[in-house]
Parts: structure tokens; C-alpha cells; sequence
């Protein structure tokens, strides 16, 4: 049936104010060291024309990983599209950070010392500086747990630590946030010591939180980086939503957190919206035709719903971090690079904002299929412009809307980020087949995305001009229409409406 909305600015009750660095994103620490991460796509598997072969078990992960050289984080085009994003945080993580080795003297040249996998070299983390300088952005990152470090039965050194963060500190991009480990709770996965424990992970975790209070006092305490510790899906299938999760023993975050003496000044987890194709053998992998259906889209906000019971407990009226997000983890979906992401990227965003204040942190910035912007090439997809187009027009206060969350009217309202009295609208319809209709009070800017022909293109539409950047790579403009009476959002369309 085809929905109705009536807006009614004069109906809204403010709830919170939001970050100004809420959309943030990912550069993994393999992209920065290079190393393997989820091999691309082919052309007919984006299109939806060519099944992905599923593997039947996770010996076999290895043929879904290739090999990347570095990126180039001084790249020119990178710089520019990010940038054009505005300030954000920057995190450097990833299960390879847990394994990565500091040769900031250069004292391995290049080879990997012995119970570690990656070796990143000063050149590398300064080049990142620089980008994390150049669009004005923070830092976060989490530090290496691995054999290399230490053994389960000693407790956690921090020399290695230390070097990342003076050498930032000194070169003057201090790390202005950290996390202990990622994903601790996948213990079988994340690199740790052999026969690392969840009470060695309280014990360090601990001791690590103690360390950056005496040395860098500066810098927030950000954990405990869980993921898949919940029913992500509101059906019993743990860790389905948390990627590499699925199939695998999970440690709950209380066991992670122990006795809890260092106290966080933000909580985090992970969220991401199922498993890809990759990883679809060992369940939580939703086929194309469930994308736009109210329990795929209803899974970021179950997650953060879920998690703001711990974070009340942990950190009492602190923000709540989403520090790795996506569609599907194992590099996401087939379809992750088109069109057909952008419903529930942009429902992500307003839905979390309605239950809680924090950042929300896209893996990643420009790898891998869920990526803004495409490996090596830097091209701006869909999604890119989808999150481009919210930093333009949401501002930073929140509305409750009155209107219940339904398929073919998903609403969200925030102040206008101009500064201007009004309001910025956001109407997702998520149905494939009707059209919703919505009744304005008076004269408004419209700014409707939909996909190029097709929900599943490689290019979005704004008002029927396709968004690609011109051959000197300037973004195109993101101009309204102005309309006035009833506007109509097509099936799968999300609908911006500034009043």
C-alpha cells in the first residue's frame, strides 16, 4: 500500500545534539602497511548477473583475501574527496592492526619480525598524518596485541605503543583517541597470544587504560570495540551482524571488561548489517531482494538499542561509537558499491541519531566493495555522495518526527546545517514497487536520489542528473529543485526536503 506523510515542522520535539564529526570513517592498517584484504568483485558479481562462488568453511578464507600495496594517502584525488566530506575522525585499525609491527627505525627493513604479520615503517604512518592533517580531521587508532608483544600469561607491554603515539604526538597529529584491541572478543580471529584469555584481556585493557591516563591523559579511552556479543537480528542468530563473527565463539563484553578499573571515556562496538557473499556459508549473509525489507533496515538501530544498555553501564552519558560500520563484513556485499546501499546507509544514520549521540565510523573510506570511494581509482560511488548530500543539509540537532518507521516511510528530521531556521527532512521509501507521497506545509528544496535506471546502478541520481565528478575531478553541484504542494519519492528513493 502506498504511504502518506504530512510534515509538520511545528509538530517536532528536539532530542539531542549530535557530534559534528558523526559521519567519520576507516583506513585499515593493512591499507596503510599493505597486505591481504577481501579480494574485488567481479563486474557481473556487482551487477547482480553472476553468482559469487560461496566457500563451505574458513579454511578456505584465504582464496576471498588478496594482496594491496600501500595507499597512497598523499594521492591528490583521495585528499580532495575526502576533503570534501569535511572534518571527520580517522580510524587505523582492523584486525591486522592487532598484528603490526613499528620499524619506525627502520631496524627490519621491511621484514616482519617474528610473531607479528605487518611492518609499518615511519614514512607510512607520517604519510597518514599528513592526510589525517589535510582534512582537518582526529585520530583514532587501537594497538598491537599479538605473540610479538607479549605472551597470554605476561602482562601487556606498552614500548611499542608508545613509539606510535609520541612519534604522532611529536610530529603534531597526537592521537586523540584510542582503542585497546580490535574485535577482542573473536579471540580465535583477532592475532592475540596463543591461549589469550578474556580476564588477560580485562587485566590489559586495564593496565592500558591506566597507561594512556599517566602518558597521554589527553587522549580518550575508547572500548571496549566489540562486536557480534548480541542478537543482532532480533532472531537468536548471534553474531550475524558482526561479519567475521559468525561461526565462531564469541566472548561477551563483561567477560572482556572483567573487573572494569580503568574507566572508558567512550564506548564502542561494531555493527555491521549482515555477512557478504564471502562469508555466506557460515550464515547472516541476507540475499539482495531482503535489502529494503523493514527487519534488514531495522538491524543498525536494534544493534545500537541493544548497546546503549552497556554503554549506560560502562560509561554513563558518554558518547557511543560505532567504530567499524558497514553493510556486511567480509568486505561487503556484491551490491555494496551501488545504488542499492544508499536506503540503508542513510536509515543507518538517521535512526542511530534518533536513540543516541556518538560517530559513526564507515569501513571504510576507499577499500574493498563497501568503500566511499573505489580502490586505487578513488572514485566517488553512491554512497559517497548519499553521506556528501546528509553533511550538507542535516544539521546537528535531532527531531522526533512522529512517524512511526514503516515500509515506505522511514523519517527522519534534524535542524538545517546551514544555520538557518527550518528544517532538513529525510524520507526514505522502502518499498520496491509503490510510490510514497508527501504533503508539504508551504514552498521547500528538494533534493531526490535515486538510482540510474536501476535500484542495484553503479551511479546515483540527483533530481535525474547522474553524480560523477567532471574531468578535472570538481564534484557536481548539489542543487534542489523547489517545490511546493505534494512531492512523490520513488520506490527505493531517499528524498531530502529542507524547509
Amino acid at each position: 500500500m502506498a504511504e502518506f506523510v504530512r510534515l509538520n515542522p511545528q509538530g517536532l520535539e528536539a532530542l539531542r545534539t549530535i557530534d559534528s564529526r558523526f559521519i567519520s570513517y576507516n583506513v585499515e592498517m593493512t591499507e596503510v602497511t599493505g597486505g591481504t584484504f577481501w579480494k574485488a568483485y567481479t563486474e557481473a558479481q556487482v551487477d547482480g548477473t553472476e553468482a559469487f562462488p560461496v566457500i563451505k568453511d574458513w579454511s578456505n578464507m584465504g582464496n576471498l583475501q588478496q594482496w594491496y600495496d600501500p595507499i597512497d594517502t598523499k594521492n591528490p584525488r583521495l585528499i580532495k574527496m575526502a576533503k570534501a566530506l569535511g572534518t571527520a575522525w580517522v580510524r587505523v585499525s582492523g584486525t591486522w592492526a592487532n598484528k603490526t609491527y613499528y620499524d619506525f627505525d627502520g631496524k627490519y627493513n621491511g621484514t616482519v619480525p617474528e610473531g607479528f604479520q605487518n611492518v609499518l615503517t615511519k614514512d607510512q604512518w607520517l604519510s597518514l598524518l599528513d592526510f589525517v592533517r589535510a582534512i582537518d580531521g582526529k585520530l583514532l587508532v587501537s594497538i598491537a596485541n599479538c605473540p610479538g608483544i607479549h605472551t597470554a600469561d605476561e602482562p601487556m607491554p606498552f614500548e611499542q605503543a608508545d613509539l606510535l603515539f609520541r612519534t604522532s604526538k611529536e610530529y603534531g597529529v597526537p592521537i586523540s583517541a584510542a582503542e585497546f584491541t580490535n574485535e577482542p572478543n573473536l579471540i580465535a580471529l583477532s592475532g592475540l597470544p596463543k591461549g589469550y584469555t578474556a580476564a588477560d584481556h580485562a587485566r590489559d585493557h586495564d593496565r592500558f587504560g591506566a597507561w594512556l591516563r599517566e602518558n597521554y591523559p589527553e587522549c580518550l579511552f575508547v572500548g571496549p570495540c566489540t562486536v557480534g556479543d548480541i542478537d543482532m537480528f532480533g532472531m537468536g542468530n548471534d553474531g550475524a551482524g558482526g561479519g567475521m563473527a559468525a561461526g565462531y565463539e564469541i566472548v561477551t563484553t563483561e567477560a572482556l571488561l572483567g573487573e572494569y578499573k580503568s574507566k572508558m571515556d567512550v564506548f564502542s562496538y561494531h555493527y555491521y548489517n549482515g555477512v557478504s557473499e564471502r562469508g555466506a556459508a557460515m550464515g547472516g549473509h541476507w540475499p539482495y531482494e531482503a535489502i529494503l525489507s523493514e527487519q534488514y533496515l531495522g538491524v543498525a538501530g536494534l544493534c545500537a538499542r541493544q548497546y546503549t544498555g552497556r554503554r549506560d553501564k560502562y560509561v554513563p552519558g558518554g558518547q557511543m561509537w560505532v567504530t567499524e560500520s558497514g553493510d556486511a563484513g567480509c568486505g561487503g556485499n556484491t551490491w555494496a558499491s551501488t545504488y542499492a546501499d544508499v536506503p540503508r546507509t542513510l536509515n543507518e544514520l538517521g535512526e542511530f541519531a534518533t536513540i543516541t549521540d556518538g560517530i559513526i565510523f564507515h569501513n571504510t573510506l576507499a577499500s574493498s566493495d563497501y568503500g566511499y570511494l573505489k580502490h586505487g581509482t578513488f572514485d566517488p560511488r553512491p554512497n559517497f555522495f548519499a553521506v556528501l548530500l546528509w553533511k550538507k543539509l542535516m544539521g546537528t540537532t535531532v527531531y522526533k518526527t512522529g512517524e512511526a518507521l514503516r515500509e515506505g516511510a522511514h523519517v527522519y528530521a534534524h535542524s538545517r546545517a546551514d544555520g538557518k531556521e527550518g528544517v532538513a527532512y529525510l524520507v526514505i521509501n522502502n518499498s520496491w514497487t509503490e510510490t510514497t507521497t508527501v504533503e508539504l506545509p508551504g514552498k521547500a528544496e528538494v533534493y531526490a536520489l535515486t538510482g540510474n535506471g536501476k535500484i542495484r546502478s553503479r551511479t546515483m541520481l540527483l533530481n535525474g542528473t547522474e553524480l560523477v565528478p567532471d574531468e578535472s575531478d570538481n564534484l557536481p553541484a548539489l542543487t534542489p529543485v523547489t517545490m511546493e504542494g505534494k512531492v512523490e519519492v520513488a520506490p527505493g528513493g531517499c528524498t531530502f526536503i529542507v524547509l
